[in-house]
């Protein structure tokens, strides 16, 4: 974007560093700081879990005593979770029982427009017009609502089949149906989903807003996965919350990511860790003040226009919009969970140990949201306009969440044992060596209820049984729920750690596009 093309957005986002992706984006001093946020996050997990293990060999006890406090801590801190999970669970459901169109008469939504960008690569056919199959169903003026489908240039002919099938089946159905091809190796992106979105929305605004005198202030942008299923009353939901927030145009809201749509065919570690991801979700939502924007959610359009739309140039666009618009406002911007879902995939693949390595991918993708946390650090210290108080607490709190990914499930299930095989002959011979392995089982014994709540609420948040599907099936997916431990390490803490160390290494990661594949059965 060039100098005049700045003049729209706001004085903080026209920096020429707004939009850094890493390091290399930087100059001088700028960019031997940023470097060294970069180093941060790996350098302090991995001093944690090195330093775990230095001290079962060098002070035992110290070591057997802070093991036992950190299980007491994770038997507390899943308590507190799963009072969260649990209570958010309920308002769902409530927001699912609701009749959402009666709500919304006393508020003048018929003026607002939804932009519906739907960004996608090489997806089958059948998964893309599920998503527009469900899109056209919700209830909602189809006429107020403007369907981008948004190919990419490097699957050029793809892009075009798509775009050409998916408009003659519903393109009447809506009140525009656009489709843009991304164009490939443009000079500064990065070939993935930010770009391909921020592209599609400039279009947009060109194509549909502009010349339909269509207001940005009156149009909400919603960004969805190919893969996203929505429910009847989404925009519903979402106009209701949009004109009961204090500040709507300073504010992205946030559904529910529920990966069901495949949840029957999809193999037990592949519904774990989706419903785990679905679940850390649902607990955020009800600590707002903690949330950022993750994979599909909405925001106003003027919102995005006056921060330049997504980065085009990083992996986390999805939860990057979020801390644009908070530093572009000076703090004075929020996300405003809606507890209401979207359905997704699970990843899965037709074979198991594929399967196992694309999930695996998909969380260092997810955890690599770690690049966030440079960009929040930077950013504090330059803009002074957002408050002291508020920049340390944020600062404290996404620095813990990224640290504590990694660490917490290491050090709990495999470094928790480190004192009795490390401690020495000395330390063998105590009360505590022996006492020591039974105290921690018995805690993680009492943490592990929490999975009991999670098996419950998992079962109701399944799509119907299909025919094929035994009823010994529901059996499984509560027992399932055992593999929790492994999955945390497998597919949270080793991931993370490896994005850290590459992120630490300057060993920048790309946009890998999680494959889908075509649901079997509905």
């Amino acid at each position: 974007m060039s100098a005049p093309e700045k003049n729209h957005l706001l004085p903080y986002a026209q920096r020429e560093d707004f939009h850094v992706g890493r390091a290399t984006d930087l100059t001088g001093r700028a960019r031997f700081f940023y470097r060294c946020l970069e180093i941060l996050p790996g350098f302090a997990s991995w001093s944690t879990l090195v330093g775990v293990v230095l001290l079962s060999v060098y002070a035992p006890f110290i070591a057997a005593y802070f093991v036992i406090a950190f299980a007491l801590y994770w038997v507390l801190k899943t308590a507190f979770l799963s009072y969260h999970l649990r209570y958010n669970w309920k308002r769902l459901r409530h927001h699912m029982s609701l009749d959402w169109q009666p709500m919304i008469e006393r508020f003048p939504y018929q003026n607002f427009y939804h932009v519906v960008i739907l960004p996608f690569y090489k997806e089958p056919i059948e998964v893309i017009e599920a998503s527009l199959a469900a899109l056209s169903k919700v209830r909602y003026d189809a006429s107020k609502i403007i369907v981008v489908l948004a190919g990419e240039g490097r699957a050029a002919e793809h892009a075009a089949m798509i775009g050409t099938t998916m408009r003659e089946r519903y393109g009447s159905h809506f009140g525009h149906f656009v489709t843009t091809v991304h164009p490939k190796d443009l000079p500064g992106e990065m070939a993935g989903k930010g770009s391909n979105a921020s592209y599609a929305a400039e279009r947009v605004r060109v194509e549909v807003l502009d010349p339909q005198g269509i207001k940005y202030d009156q149009t909400i942008v919603s960004i969805f996965d190919i893969d996203t299923v929505l429910y009847p009353d989404y925009f519903n939901c979402l106009i209701w919350h949009y004109h009961t927030a204090e500040n709507p145009l300073k504010s992205s809201f946030q559904p529910v990511p529920i990966f069901n749509n495949n949840i029957w065919e999809a193999p037990a570690i592949s519904r774990v860790v989706a419903m785990s991801s679905t679940f850390w979700e649902m607990v955020q939502q009800e600590r707002p003040e903690r949330m950022a924007t993750f994979s599909s959610h909405s925001v106003s359009f003027q919102a995005l226009y006056e921060v330049g739309y997504w980065q085009s140039n990083m992996v986390s666009e999805d939860s990057r919009i979020f801390w644009n618009l908070l530093m572009a406002n000076d703090g004075k911007y929020s996300v405003i969970p809606l507890s209401y879902p979207v359905s997704m995939d699970a990843n899965a693949a037709p074979r198991l140990w594929q399967t196992i390595g694309q999930i695996y991918k998909q969380h260092r993708r997810w955890t690599y949201g770690v690049e966030n946390l440079c960009y929040i650090l930077y950013h504090f210290s330059q803009n002074k306009n957002i408050p002291r108080k508020q920049r340390i607490t944020v600062a404290l709190q996404q620095a813990e969440g990224y640290w504590s990914l990694v660490t917490n499930p290491i050090m709990l299930f495999i470094l928790g044992w480190a004192p009795i095989f490390l401690g020495g002959q000395e330390f063998h011979q105590t009360v505590l060596s022996y006492n020591l392995p039974i105290v921690v089982r018995d805690l993680l014994i009492l943490a592990m209820f929490g999975l009991v709540i999670s098996s419950v609420i998992s079962l109701t948040l399944l799509p119907p049984r299909p025919e094929k599907a035994s009823r010994f099936h529901y059996l499984v997916m509560a027992l399932q729920w055992i593999m929790v431990p492994a999955t945390m390490i497998i597919f949270s803490a080793i991931p993370g750690l490896d994005a850290q160390t590459r992120l630490m290494f300057g060993k920048y990661m790309g946009f890998w596009v999680t494959p889908k594949v075509a649901l079997k059965q509905k």
